[in-house]
């Protein structure tokens, strides 16, 4: 019992000390309102037109494609550690080879379905576009 004791203290810890601190913090910390402390940026800028704007989609989509490879790569270099030992344990090399393949399979086929619906196709804009045909004539 003496265990859960010690857990629920860390936890409490864990827990109190930054509500503490924030609260600590609200009640000493000086509040001067001024209007530079109101702006999205402190910089001394003037913000001009909206906080809103509009990024391209391709952006988004390559993000996710490199989260996701990314983690490939990270559950990959276990496997490679231990395959090696487990050759030697006596598993077989189906047994330790065909689950990895199977793996980068379903990663090679989702990379195949995102290059064939053109998410890893760069959209230009047309301002680049405008230079290249400037270029060649």
């Amino acid at each position: 019992m003496n265990q859960w004791i010690a857990i629920g203290a860390l936890g409490l810890v864990g827990v109190g000390l930054p509500v503490g601190m924030m609260v600590a913090s609200a009640l000493l910390r000086p509040t001067v309102p001024e209007q530079g402390k109101t702006t999205p940026y402190e910089s001394g800028e003037v913000p001009t037109g909206t906080a809103h704007v509009q990024f391209n989609i391709q952006y988004y989509m390559v993000a996710l494609l490199f989260v996701i490879f990314d983690v490939e790569t990270v559950l990959i270099f276990p496997w490679t550690l231990i395959y090696r030992s487990a050759l030697e344990g006596g598993a077989s090399l189906v047994e330790t080879l065909v689950p990895m393949l199977v793996f980068i399979g379903v990663l090679v086929v989702g990379l195949v379905w995102a290059w064939r619906n053109g998410a890893v196709k760069w959209v230009k804009s047309p301002r680049a576009s405008r230079r290249k045909t400037e270029r060649q004539s």
